[in-house]
């Protein structure tokens, strides 16, 4: 029952839009550092709705781990703590790195929607010297740099998910 509750948990965390969940979140924000806005207080919406996000990623990358191997380890004899170790995260790194490059540019375009609630960075710059100002050039640069980081993230993480896939011939 433990894992149909977190299970249930995370497909409801991961249902709310983030701009909802920062708004939701604040008393909590407010309770857990003592402010409801600023780059502090952000780290609470982002921990939230990163944290189911990252574990279904994770999830499905164990879950491509194929059974035989699993069971080859049981057979020789293999502890639990030593399957996940040894064979299943080995196993599943090229999907964990693309996984995580994914993680990482959704976190970082949350990063941004953080701004709203003065959350700092980009979003911060956007929001507040572009948007509530009408200097639309800045706007578009802050997103337009925003949109170069992901990309470059994006290129490093696929790079590195080929790079330790012992599938392909390097």
């Amino acid at each position: 029952w433990v894992m149909a509750l977190l299970n249930g948990l995370v497909n409801l965390l991961r249902s709310v839009p983030f701009l909802i969940l920062m708004i939701i979140v604040i008393p909590l924000s407010r309770a857990i550092v003592g402010t409801s806005i600023g780059t502090v207080a952000s780290i609470v919406p982002l921990v939230i709705a990163s944290f189911p996000f990252v574990s279904r990623l994770v999830e499905t990358s164990m879950r491509e781990v194929d059974a035989g191997v699993i069971e080859a380890a049981q057979s020789m004899g293999a502890t639990p703590l030593q399957i996940i170790t040894k064979v299943m995260v080995p196993e599943s790194m090229p999907s964990l790195v693309a996984n995580v490059t994914i993680a990482a540019t959704t976190i970082m375009g949350y990063g941004a929607m953080a701004g709203i609630i003065g959350g700092g960075g980009l979003g911060k710059i956007a929001i507040n010297y572009g948007y509530y100002r009408f200097n639309v050039v800045l706007e578009f640069f802050a997103t337009a740099l925003l949109v170069v980081l992901v990309q470059i993230l994006q290129t490093v993480g696929t790079k590195l998910a080929i790079k330790c896939d012992k599938r392909i011939q390097k």
